[in-house]
């Protein structure tokens, strides 16, 4: 299994909706970095949901459940799109100053790559983020 970040802008698709809708397909990616992290994940992978610009925060976990295809809101194929139906709201959400200032987590991705919207998380960082959600 991988472990994924997913960011969102709460007042363009927040938690709350996502849950409201049950699942989602995460459309209108149009970085190839991140096209290429959603090609690469399986169904089952799961996905930490980050609110960004407001809140800047993860609130959630997301699980994939369907696999890459095209994207049906371009006619341009070089462009995907993932499933994600919800798991869980974090009982406390694990801000971006944490996560910064956690030497757990200084290496990062989001740290280190903070414009990418689909980010390839380690195991024990996603652990990490876990634990500090429920703690």
């Amino acid at each position: 299994m991988n472990y994924w970040l997913v960011k969102s802008e709460p007042f363009k698709y927040s938690w709350d909706h996502f849950v409201e809708e049950g699942k989602s397909m995460w459309d209108g990616v149009r970085s190839y970095e991140a096209r290429n992290n959603m090609m690469a994940m399986k169904k089952g992978d799961l996905a930490l949901f980050y609110h960004s610009n407001e809140g800047k925060e993860v609130v959630g976990l997301a699980k994939v459940s369907k696999e890459h295809y095209p994207d049906p809101t371009t006619e341009d194929d070089r462009w995907v799109v993932v499933e994600f139906v919800p798991v869980e709201r974090f009982p406390k959400t694990v801000t971006l100053a944490q996560i910064k200032a956690d030497e757990n987590l200084k290496d990062m991705a989001l740290i280190r790559q903070s414009r990418l919207s689909v980010i390839p998380v380690k195991p024990e960082e996603f652990d990490h983020i876990v634990g500090l959600a429920h703690a």
